[in-house]
């Protein structure tokens, strides 16, 4: 298996079924301050949908159409990033991350995005990475503003949370 170098302790692997029961523990550590951005945090409540949030990941990377990999700081998952969505034959993908509050403030999600985002590009010929967030995730834009992206735009209305639908705004760099 591969492991990733994120320094300060910390790696990027990939994040798969079993190791479901970490992943629920991290969920129920990090559930407060994720699922407001990331929907799956609130679903995934006990080893049975933890289990499935990781299938479906899984099942994305056999499609070739996305990908899940958690970020481990001192031997404990803390957060992660993904390709919400890969489509190699467009050359477009689509990075998302999540942190529970153990692993903020080291730069981990900069760096592990980047790297997603450098393979993307450069292994696989992608031509364009989005990254999408709420306009009240300031942690989000901040990320996206490190790695170089261009605000596009806002999509009003688009993410319905608990009842409400929030706009959310969509970020971009080309190859």
């Amino acid at each position: 298996m591969f492991s990733i170098d994120l320094g300060g302790g910390a790696r990027l692997r990939p994040l798969e079924p079993w190791q479901a029961e970490e992943f629920l523990a991290h969920m129920d550590r990090a559930r407060e301050t994720v699922d407001p951005w990331i929907p799956w945090a609130g679903l995934s409540t006990d080893l049975e949908s933890a289990t499935a949030t990781l299938q479906r990941y899984a099942d994305l990377t056999a499609r070739d159409a996305g990908r899940l990999y958690g970020i481990w700081l001192d031997g404990t998952l803390v957060g992660g990033t993904m390709f919400v969505k890969f489509d190699a034959t467009a050359g477009n993908c689509e990075v998302g991350c999540w942190l529970e509050p153990a692993g903020t403030g080291r730069g981990l999600i900069t760096r592990a995005a980047r790297i997603l985002i450098d393979w993307a590009f450069q292994e696989r010929g992608l031509h364009r990475a989005e990254w999408l967030c709420r306009p009240d995730n300031a942690n989000s834009i901040n990320v996206a503003r490190r790695l170089g992206m261009q605000f596009e735009g806002t999509l009003r209305s688009a993410y319905p949370y608990r009842g409400v639908r929030h706009d959310v705004q969509v970020w971009a760099q080309v190859a």
